[in-house]
């Protein structure tokens, strides 16, 4: 049986219903569903950026195991990480120019968490994947104009790197370009073959 054959029998579902992460899952060339997970992400009392993305990315895959028994789920969840502080989608105008306000000449770390699970064979793949972005020093009228022309409010931190947000920076650093818009296409794909899906 080929990798083609097995892939072919275990479909491939995205727990999200983010459009980033289904542009970047699409660039590995494979078929897949793209699925809201049932999540409540609330982040826990005390809860570190870290733990609130690694708990967030397998329950977010978790909640369609039922649905999903054989199939390969992809969960993923991103925050901003300035100093400790959770930034999480900003969803006003608002919020995103008092994120990004606070970010001002900060080296902020946008962790990037990701679970990939078959229910049925209890196979998981999970990790996270960090991206150090310093900015450089932001006037209220650089922020305000970005908010306003790139409308990130559903990115966490107010930040697209893939549009605008990218002036606004000094320096990233990252071990997977992919992660910081939302999905570790390296890791991603490395775990899509440990489950026999070709990728390439």
């Amino acid at each position: 049986m080929t990798n083609n054959d097995i892939s072919l029998q275990r479909p491939l579902v995205l727990a999200s219903t983010s459009p980033y992460r289904a542009e970047l899952l699409g660039r590995l060339g494979v078929s897949f569903e793209q699925v809201a997970p049932e999540c409540d992400e609330t982040p826990l009392p005390e809860e570190s950026p870290s733990d609130l993305v690694s708990r967030l990315s397998l329950d977010k895959a978790a909640s369609l195991a039922a649905r999903y028994p054989d199939a390969v789920i992809i969960g993923s969840d991103q925050v901003a990480d300035l100093n400790g502080d959770i930034l999480g989608k900003p969803h006003t105008a608002e919020n995103a120019v008092n994120q990004l306000q606070k970010m001002s000449d900060q080296t902020v770390v946008f962790r990037t968490g990701y679970c990939v699970m078959c229910p049925s064979s209890g196979q998981q793949f999970s990790g996270i994947s960090d991206t150090k972005a310093s900015f450089r020093p932001l006037t209220l009228d650089e922020v305000q104009r970005y908010v306003e022309r790139d409308k990130p409010l559903d990115c966490a931190g107010a930040f697209r790197s893939e549009a605008l947000g990218i002036g606004l920076l000094q320096s990233m650093q990252s071990d997977d370009p992919a992660s910081i818009v939302g999905l570790p296409l390296i890791r991603i794909a490395e775990a899509l073959r440990q489950f026999g899906i070709s990728v390439p």
